[in-house]
């Protein structure tokens, strides 16, 4: 087992020198880390309809001050004499209440009216496996969930998120999925606006901000599917909990952002599914930004995640009943020298620590179950007017691939899954994306427990997104 262990170390470590040295060569042309955030964009939106309101609140007052002179104003000038108005005075008095009456209008309706995204994700599938294999396909010594994937034409999701401030102290945002199989509601919460010392607590359900990447919607990706190690450790949909957050953004150097965030702990793979017994998880995070010259910049920083869980994904057939520890670092360069061109390299690095008691559902029994295993994600894109062409890679169990059910370690057919994956896109505007993409899958197969079957997946996905309506999604939550 050592000497498999140290070889598959030597391996790893070489894999990862040229990923590194792959990735400095792209890098050396300089980054910048995406400075839209779906916060900038908000408070973006606020500051412009806080004006507009103010002009408003101006023209309301100049309205009452009007109606009042006209009130206090003699009827006469004396008895029996009416004053009457100069016609040059009384279309300038008719024009500007015309005017006002407008702009209160305006104002209400836009207080009832919140700003509205519509958006279609839709994709046709292809695959050199058949539905049944997908189906049960997971990944090899981390989860049984199978890529339940239909070869053809599929529609992911419509959506519709909504956004408006509340009052002077909270801002409301909700966005709700509607899928062939029924309609569920992805985030609804609220973020404070006027808590001292830089701080904003929000409330209700919404996507932790442990990372960029769990951040974004389905639509938002830079790739039609999720990172192996977001579908390995917590899912396809990543972490979207009902909860509280607290965050920070001191005014200091690198402009960090730290973030506490509690959590109902339901997610089904690295929590457990129908939680009711209160809240149980949490994550907490730091983040920092850095500017690399004038079109440049480095985002970075870490997070870590816990909680109890209970979960029928660890293998086919069993129960897990246990804790879950995952650990984390995400970076980020982009550079950006104009909006028709840049370059963006992102990493990720995880590390899941999970112990606890697995129960073989069929035969009856109950051995202890400890796993400590990693995994990180590569990913490059490059813009050219219209046009985008990306590249990523997956890899699990890099440095760190202990399975040990009863004291004993776990052998699998499969022991390093990994992926790589390729893609073309054209986005004609901003609110239009199409999108062709291939991977070269390793990363299921082998084991029963796993779906069994061949490892390799050649797949690839046809992918059209269509928006209409407001810019309310922008990609991560940075400055």
């Amino acid at each position: 087992m050592a000497s498999r262990l140290g070889k598959g170390s030597g391996r790893a470590v070489l894999e990862v020198l040229f990923v590194m040295l792959f990735t400095a060569f792209l890098t050396s042309v300089s980054f910048a880390a995406k400075t839209d955030s779906r916060l900038d964009m908000l408070e973006e939106a606020l500051k412009k309809q806080q004006k507009q309101i103010e002009e408003q609140q101006k023209l309301i007052e100049q309205l009452r001050k009007e109606v009042a002179n006209r009130q206090q104003a003699p009827a006469t000038v004396n008895a029996g004499e009416k004053t009457e108005p100069h016609p040059a005075d009384a279309g300038k008095g008719s024009g500007e209440a015309l005017k006002i009456q407008g702009a209160v209008s305006d104002f209400f309706k836009n207080l009832k009216n919140p700003a509205l995204t519509f958006v279609l994700n839709s994709f046709y599938y292809g695959s050199s496996l058949n539905e049944r294999s997908l189906k049960s396909r997971g990944i090899t010594g981390f989860s049984s969930t199978g890529l339940d994937q239909r070869k053809g034409f599929n529609i992911d999701e419509f959506s519709v998120a909504a956004f408006a401030p509340v009052d002077d102290y909270f801002d409301l945002f909700g966005v709700v999925s509607f899928k062939e199989e029924g309609s569920s509601i992805e985030e609804a919460y609220f973020n404070t606006r006027a808590l001292p010392a830089n701080l904003r607590l929000k409330g209700g359900k919404f996507k932790s901000q442990f990372s960029v990447h769990n951040e974004m919607h389905p639509h938002e990706w830079d790739f039609t599917d999720t990172a192996l190690v977001y579908k390995g450790f917590m899912g396809k949909d990543g972490i979207m909990e009902k909860g509280a957050q607290l965050t920070w953004r001191p005014a200091l150097p690198l402009k960090p952002f730290f973030g506490i965030e509690l959590l109902q702990g339901e997610n089904a793979t690295i929590f457990q599914q129908d939680s009711t017994g209160g809240p149980h998880a949490f994550t907490a995070f730091a983040k920092f930004t850095q500017p690399l010259g004038q079109h440049s910049s480095l985002y970075f920083g870490p997070y870590v995640i816990n909680g109890r869980t209970a979960t029928d994904s660890v293998a086919d057939g069993t129960f897990f009943q246990g804790n879950s520890t995952l650990s984390g670092f995400e970076t980020i360069y982009e550079w950006k020298p104009s909006e028709n061109r840049g370059l963006t390299v992102q990493g990720e690095y995880m590390w899941r620590k999970q112990q606890g008691d697995l129960q073989d559902v069929a035969a009856g029994t109950t051995d202890r179950l400890l796993r400590s295993q990693d995994g990180i994600y590569i990913q490059s894109l490059y813009q050219i007017g219209k046009w985008r062409v990306g590249a990523r890679y997956d890899r699990l169990n890099l440095l760190t691939d202990t399975y040990r059910l009863a004291g004993v370690q776990q052998n699998f057919d499969n022991p390093c899954p990994w992926r790589l994956t390729g893609a073309l896109e054209f986005n004609p505007s901003e609110f239009a994306r199409f999108r062709f993409q291939y991977s070269y899958d390793r990363s299921g197969g082998g084991s029963p427990a796993y779906g069994g079957g061949t490892r390799t997946n050649n797949e690839f996905y046809l992918q059209m997104i269509l928006a209409i309506g407001a810019h309310l999604e922008p990609k991560g939550q940075r400055d």
